[in-house]
């Protein structure tokens, strides 16, 4: 049973949490841009927190349900539409077989992330569903879904196989039944603000800039630039200039480096970011926001708040707190 494609989207890739433990070859990490929506939604519907989903970008796509299936859609809201009806995001959703999934323009975000009870039947290509598309490798063909692809489900548990005998005999004779509760608002404060403040950490080179651009980095706006993608995101705003001239050797980056090309404009990598990197780093975005970066636009301006590395620490930590409670409650709700 399976998942057909009727109209691709702009960027529709399967993503799980990526490729880790392959850098030191030189292979990236890639994965989902917003990990905490794509965990958060295989919560939903009764995955491991890691299970590869559809992620979608700007234009989503339009699918056909070919079996009755359980899903749930998380992220950015990309005006998803059940056969022809709004639906919400960020709860689980009973989903009959025919029923045509499609998605319309950005209405806050720029991903929104499809799970679907049991996963894709996908390979695993060491040891990740992920598609790394400048490679292709992973994931469907190693590339974007384009129409007429056919993506196979795998089989639910058996405790999900219920709840979804349960739905339907709820359902009656609607195509889809959306459950009455959700993710609490509480728990996605500011997740999808615009314009967001992004708390960083000096980075390896921060005492190398001038004192001029390091106040400008945490006080003055910068735009995020066409020229972004997963690989890492372009900003416009304050020229940052070196107090002196240095030569570096290539040091390992990770999710949420932010480096200063000779143009003094900085660059955030992202999850298909290369492993190494020669530009001197001006700060790391905390992982807690990584999440907020993520579903920034092209076009969109964000600001960036100093933390110290015993904050972030602590702000991970609380939200990994709040996602076990949520899996102890979502546990109690089924």
């Amino acid at each position: 049973m399976s998942l057909k494609v009727i109209r691709a989207g702009l960027l529709t890739t399967i993503q799980d949490l990526g490729r880790f433990g392959m850098q030191k070859h030189g292979v990236i990490v890639s994965g989902a841009m917003d990990p905490f929506a794509l965990r958060i939604g295989n919560l939903l519907v009764g995955n491991e927190e890691g299970e590869a989903a559809l992620e979608m970008t700007m234009l989503g796509p339009s699918l056909l349900f070919q079996r009755d299936s359980f899903i749930a859609i998380c992220g950015g809201d990309l005006s998803p539409r059940l056969n022809g009806e709004k639906i919400p995001g960020w709860r689980p959703v009973f989903v009959r077989r025919g029923s045509i999934l499609e998605f319309g323009a950005p209405v806050s975000g720029c991903r929104a992330y499809l799970t679907v009870a049991g996963g894709f039947d996908i390979p695993l290509v060491m040891e990740s569903r992920s598609t790394y598309l400048r490679a292709g490798i992973g994931g469907f063909q190693g590339r974007a879904l384009k129409e007429g692809d056919v993506l196979n489900l795998r089989t639910p548990s058996e405790q999900v196989i219920k709840r979804m005998r349960h739905r339907s005999e709820a359902a009656g004779s609607r195509s889809f039944l959306v459950s009455e509760w959700s993710v609490s608002s509480g728990f996605l404060a500011d997740y999808r603000k615009k314009n967001p403040v992004i708390r960083a950490l000096p980075g390896g080179q921060w005492n190398r800039f001038t004192s001029d651009s390091r106040e400008k980095f945490f006080s003055q706006e910068f735009q995020v630039t066409g020229q972004s993608d997963r690989m890492g995101y372009r900003l416009e705003g304050p020229k940052l200039s070196l107090s002196g001239p240095l030569e570096l050797i290539s040091e390992a980056v990770s999710n949420g480096t932010i480096q200063v090309p000779p143009s003094g404009n900085p660059i955030i990598l992202l999850a298909d970011r290369q492993t190494t990197g020669g530009y001197p780093k001006i700060a790391q975005i905390a992982s807690v926001d990584l999440p907020l970066i993520a579903q920034v636009k092209p076009g969109e301006k964000i600001r960036f708040q100093p933390v110290t590395l015993e904050e972030a620490q602590e702000l991970y930590r609380k939200r990994e707190m709040e996602i076990e409670m949520l899996k102890q409650s979502i546990a109690l709700k089924t």
